[in-house]
């Protein structure tokens, strides 16, 4: 692999951008989509109209693209609508957002902190003691947000993606799997590592129930959608499908044929998600969703800092220094700090990002065809390194 290629990859490691496979003949007998920008492009490089221009190709379907801020705004899709009609893909669709979820729990705890109802520093055992035992009495609302409770993920049925395919519409409730991770024996002492996992938005998802005694997802409308006027936002709950328009997603599989392919996936329950991955948005509801949070009219005052603030802890896996705050992750880019968090459910990809002063805004929805696979998805990585610059 040369260097310029590992350089990039390493880019979007932290930022947890998954990658497609090789070209297929498939997609060379589709007629490709032009990019359809709708104002002026931001300075990139490269254009970010070329990166998302071809689509659809091996490694995504289509993509939804918005750049923002004092420096430059552009609008573009590209793609089409599903692979049978080839029709271009709706630049207003709404998809599923996966991991960006995290960032509107944080903010509604965090809110929640700044009116005194949840304290950061207090053991969430003391939030729900009917839920979590005692080996993790310890762990903080704070080590949840950042990921350095130590407590391990819950156990899924399946190992493949065909498996867990095959389990598409099984329901999971956040009790069942808090109780299936709590069984387990801790990764590490609470604040001495950080393991990036879903399990600690689902504790703090139910913490925000018990306090309210409202539902997470409606303290979440009632807090931040509502407010900023995200209109096209919502929580599926059980629903497997995604309401209102959308562009289909596509996971490279083994198909019943004995086959590898492409499978429809956007028909995909997300109760295992939750309060960690369960949104369905569009790029505009989170371009205002992202200028609102990082402009201090969601989360305010000190308690903001917080989702800027890294732990001063190490990476359980790889060693290096934490990389996630409560709700986003920073990399250098360009020679700056950039904020923001990507989200993965198959067939989709999404990203927030932006400099702290907010100069320079991307979200983007890239229609992955291995969005939860462990390489990098090169249409994603690109957007990401086309707006902000290549890695320190």
């Amino acid at each position: 692999m040369r260097k310029s290629t590992r350089t990039l990859l390493a880019a979007a490691l932290v930022l947890g951008i998954a990658s497609g496979p090789a070209l297929s003949p498939a997609f060379a007998a589709a007629p490709p989509a032009a990019a359809s920008p709708v104002s002026a492009p931001a300075p990139s490089s490269p254009d970010l109209g070329a990166v998302i221009a071809g689509l659809p190709r091996a490694d995504a379907t289509a993509a939804l693209v918005r750049v923002g801020g004092s420096e430059g705004s552009w609008q573009g899709s590209a793609g089409v609508h599903d692979l049978e009609s080839n029709a271009p893909a709706d630049p207003a669709a709404r998809f599923r957002a996966g991991s960006v979820t995290k960032v509107f729990t944080a903010a509604t705890v965090l809110q929640l902190a700044a009116e005194g109802r949840i304290d950061l520093d207090r053991p969430a055992r003391s939030y729900l003691p009917d839920l979590i035992p005692g080996r993790y009495a310890r762990v903080t609302v704070r080590q949840l947000l950042n990921h350095t409770h130590g407590i391990p993920a819950a156990d899924m049925p399946g190992e493949t993606v065909e498996e867990w395919y095959a389990n598409r519409f099984a329901v999971h409730t956040p009790e069942e799997m808090v109780r299936s991770a709590t069984a387990k024996p801790r990764e590490f002492r609470p604040g001495t590592r950080q393991h990036y996992l879903n399990i600690g938005y689902t504790i703090a998802g139910l913490i925000v129930e018990r306090v309210t005694g409202d539902s997470y997802a409606h303290q979440v409308e009632r807090r931040i959608l509502r407010p900023l006027g995200l209109r096209d936002t919502s929580f599926p709950g059980t629903a497997a499908g995604i309401a209102g328009p959308y562009n289909h997603g596509y996971q490279t599989m083994r198909l019943d044929d004995g086959t590898t392919g492409l499978r429809d996936v956007s028909v995909w329950g997300v109760t295992d998600g939750w309060a960690a991955g369960d949104l369905v948005s569009t790029t505009a509801d989170l371009e205002r969703f992202t200028r609102a949070l990082f402009a201090g009219r969601v989360v305010r005052g000190p308690l903001l800092e917080e989702m800027f603030t890294l732990p001063k802890v190490a990476d359980l896996r790889s060693g290096d220094p934490a990389a996630y705050s409560a709700g986003l992750s920073m990399k250098r880019l360009g020679g700056r700090e950039v904020w923001g968090k990507t989200g993965g459910r198959w067939g989709y990809n999404t990203a927030i990002a932006s400099t702290r002063d907010g100069a320079r805004t991307l979200v983007y929805s890239v229609n992955a065809t291995d969005a939860k696979g462990q390489d990098m998805n090169r249409t994603a990585l690109t957007l990401m390194v086309s707006a902000f610059g290549l890695p320190d």
